[in-house]
């Protein structure tokens, strides 16, 4: 299969290079063009334009920022429904909203294509290693046909039903880390506030039942002070508000879910948009 990979950052670089590594042709395009030298060091095909890119593609992968940056990528005038040729599949691996990845599917379905919405889970490391949670919505069959590609970039490949299932799965498990990444930073703060070493206390507490990938990975860099982004802050309260908004739409009073992105977006608002999710810590010391 010919692939089209639109979006090349911390996540979509890592995951196109996995995709030429499995032996795909895989031509890229991201708006900032000096991020796509390292790809075609790897065998990758730039170009300049969206539409240069999905010329002849069987398939449209993208992983960009914001739900606006999905929207105008895929419905825009000079978008990816517009130039992809009859029959390819578009995968959108974006986190965004449940209701844009419906209507792209089924702008999609008018001309021919057919769409997936595909966000994952795992992070910079999962992505680099190929070990992503695929979360698919959108046709069984389509999925199925797409397996190969996505088994190239992850190990937990999961369809949860149609269009749009895929981004609410994703949402529930960004309220789950939004409540546990509540949980490790305000443990490390109590344990900063106690005169207790913290890096101890997570050797401690790292192996028992508040063992987690969060408290383990993210707890040591919250003491540390090593804020370098695998995921960034600005991502983190994109996608809480996106949970935020479905929830209320489904009339769910989730209070874990609220104070995480009032705390998530004091610190976007204070200039760390760009730091990982770990500085969650800075909100409380």
């Amino acid at each position: 299969m010919n692939i089209a990979f639109l979006g090349t950052g911390i996540m979509g670089a890592p995951m196109a290079a996995n995709l030429i590594a499995k032996g795909f042709a895989v031509a890229v395009y991201n708006r900032n063009a000096a991020r796509l030298g390292p790809l075609v060091e790897k065998g990758a095909r730039a170009c300049a334009t969206i539409a240069e890119a999905v010329a002849g593609a069987d398939v449209v992968i993208t992983m960009l920022g914001l739900p606006g940056d999905v929207e105008a990528v895929y419905l825009g005038d000079d978008g990816v429904i517009v130039h992809a040729r009859a029959g390819a599949a578009l995968i959108d691996m974006t986190t965004s909203s449940p209701a844009l990845a419906r209507r792209i599917a089924e702008a999609a379905t008018v001309r021919g294509l057919v769409a997936l919405d595909a966000p994952v889970s795992g992070g910079e490391i999962g992505a680099i290693n190929a070990k992503l949670s695929i979360m698919v919505g959108g046709d069984r069959d389509a999925f199925e046909r797409m397996r190969p590609v996505f088994e190239a970039m992850g190990t937990n490949i999961n369809h949860l039903g149609p269009a749009g299932a895929g981004q609410h799965c994703k949402l529930v498990n960004q309220t789950v880390i939004a409540g546990t990444m509540l949980g490790v930073a305000e443990g490390v703060a109590y344990a900063m506030k106690s005169g207790l070493d913290p890096a101890q206390v997570l050797a401690a507490i790292g192996t028992g039942a508040a063992g987690s990938f969060l408290l383990n990975g993210l707890g040591p860099k919250m003491v540390s002070g090593d804020f370098a982004p695998g995921f960034m802050i600005e991502h983190i309260a994109k996608d809480l508000r996106l949970a935020s908004d479905e929830a209320a739409g489904m009339g769910l009073d989730l209070e874990g879910l609220s104070v995480a992105l009032r705390r998530y977006a004091s610190l976007r608002e204070a200039g760390r948009a760009r730091e990982g999710t770990q500085a969650l810590i800075r909100s409380y010391v």
